[in-house]
């Protein structure tokens, strides 16, 4: 269930997911490897910085469709 309480300029982990075309564990890898940092929320429903999660999702190869 998303956070309807979310602060402004901040994802649910759902929605940073979505927006990396990952799963939820891969943005529990990516934590667990220091490459995102959660920014609030709690512990069952992180929030993350969408700017992290923006730059995180430009650094991304893009995959070519064949």
């Amino acid at each position: 269930m998303e956070s309807l309480n979310i602060r402004p300029g901040h994802l649910t982990a759902h929605q940073t997911a979505h927006m990396l075309g990952i799963t939820l564990g891969g943005v529990r890898k990516l934590v667990q490897r220091g490459r995102l940092t959660r920014s609030g929320g709690t512990d069952r429903q992180p929030w993350y910085p969408v700017a992290d999660v923006a730059a995180l999702a430009a650094d991304r190869p893009t995959r070519n469709a064949a």
